[in-house]
């Protein structure tokens, strides 16, 4: 699952794993302790591998210079090509609720975070597009909003 956050990549983790019965791995969970500490790049990294070794998983989560190496070795990326507006509203709107992709709450809706969606429209979308170009071969599945990823999830639920 790649995109920016607030995109719902990781809801959309969870339905697809219940459905295909396939394990998610949220990075956020693996990446963040409950405290807002985090582990060393080095240990996040091993864990990542290992996860990359078996033989059926969902990935969710941002990491930008983990892309390359998780796009090698998918079949298929979701990408959630989700307008700013989008993201902004989607990150507000969990402020304050547990979720199962990361270890904490959010309290409040980090101005920070809100930089980093921002520059993601504009720093990393591109990049990211470049890859998808370069791994055109895959089989990609693009989601513009979140209608097209919800008939998405009927689709396959119906299958």
């Amino acid at each position: 699952m790649i995109g920016p956050g607030g995109s719902g990549k990781s809801y959309f983790s969870n339905e697809l794993s219940q459905i295909l019965d396939i394990p998610v791995y949220h990075l956020d969970n693996i990446f963040w302790n409950k405290d807002k500490t985090h582990i060393s790049r080095e240990e996040f990294d091993l864990k990542l591998n290992e996860i990359l070794k078996e033989e059926s998983f969902i990935i969710d989560g941002y990491y930008l210079r983990t892309y390359e190496t998780r796009m090698e070795l998918l079949d298929t990326i979701f990408f959630f090509n989700f307008s700013l507006e989008d993201s902004l509203n989607g990150a507000s709107s969990r402020v304050g609720t547990y979720r199962t992709d990361c270890p904490f709450i959010e309290n409040e809706f980090d101005p920070e975070f809100k930089e980093f969606l921002i520059n993601w429209q504009i720093e990393t979308r591109p990049k990211v597009l470049r890859l998808l170009e370069k791994y055109k071969y895959k089989n990609i599945i693009i989601f513009n909003n979140r209608e097209e990823k919800e008939k998405y999830i009927s689709r396959i639920k119906k299958s």
